[in-house]
């Protein structure tokens, strides 16, 4: 292994969309709720960061649309088989 003892974290994708526009009033893109600077960050930030500001943009989505947000499958634990 490298110098660290520790496995390199693994990355999520982008929560893009390709739907790239900014709503003027309240400055998130339309397409994946996130705000400027959550866009530029998004590459630097750990993988746990990343998890925690997907369920920041579920909450986002859920108000800006109406659509109620749906648990997410990550806090459940798997039932061996």
């Amino acid at each position: 292994m490298a110098s660290s003892d520790k496995p390199a974290a693994t990355k999520l994708p982008s929560p893009c969309v390709s739907i790239c526009q900014m709503d003027p009033q309240d400055g998130v893109c339309l397409g994946c709720y996130r705000t400027r600077a959550e866009i530029a960050a998004w590459r630097s930030m750990d993988q746990n960061d990343q998890l925690v500001l997907l369920d920041i943009l579920r909450d986002r989505r859920a108000k800006a649309t109406g659509v109620a947000r749906r648990p997410s499958r990550r806090n459940f634990k798997r039932l061996s088989v």
